[in-house]
């Protein structure tokens, strides 16, 4: 799976993949899935970059002293919105606000679609922002931001 990154609009961000083949409806399914998940702990501020105090400390794990005060004390980091999942031929693309979210979360997206690649089904390509110009993309009526004036 090749990743690139184009122009990123954290708010009005589209990521397409593009299959091998054309996915069948469990492929899209488990894909969806995937989508659903990312966002639920996005929404739930699990892409904090601000507090990674397991993380941090690396190997050893056993009685790690977490500071919990610590937790309380960064800003948030949430997810405003992604829509759902859109088909076409041997794309797919989703439109996604991430909102306050740390680039950590297009880290773990990037993750778990490469593991998809190895074990589920075969992505040529993950394009993170942009457009597609076979694909005609019009701001999405969740979009906080337009493009237009």
């Amino acid at each position: 799976m090749k990743v690139r990154f184009r122009e990123v609009d954290p708010f009005n961000c589209w990521i397409w993949i593009r299959f091998q083949n054309v996915p069948s409806q469990a492929e899209r399914d488990y894909i969806d899935g995937v989508f659903d998940s990312w966002y639920v702990i996005g929404r739930l501020g699990g892409f904090n970059a601000s507090n990674l105090q397991a993380q941090e400390e690396a190997s050893d794990l056993s009685w790690l002293t977490y500071d919990d005060e610590e937790t309380t004390n960064t800003l948030p980091s949430l997810m405003h919105n992604v829509a759902q999942l859109e088909y076409q031929g041997d794309w797919s693309r989703c439109w996604v606000d991430l909102g306050t979210c740390d680039a950590l979360a297009i880290d773990v997206l990037i993750n778990a679609l490469q593991q998809i690649d190895v074990n589920f089904v075969q992505i040529e390509e993950l394009l993170i922002g942009g457009v597609n110009d076979d694909w005609v993309v019009d701001d999405h009526p969740d979009a906080i931001f337009t493009s237009k004036g």
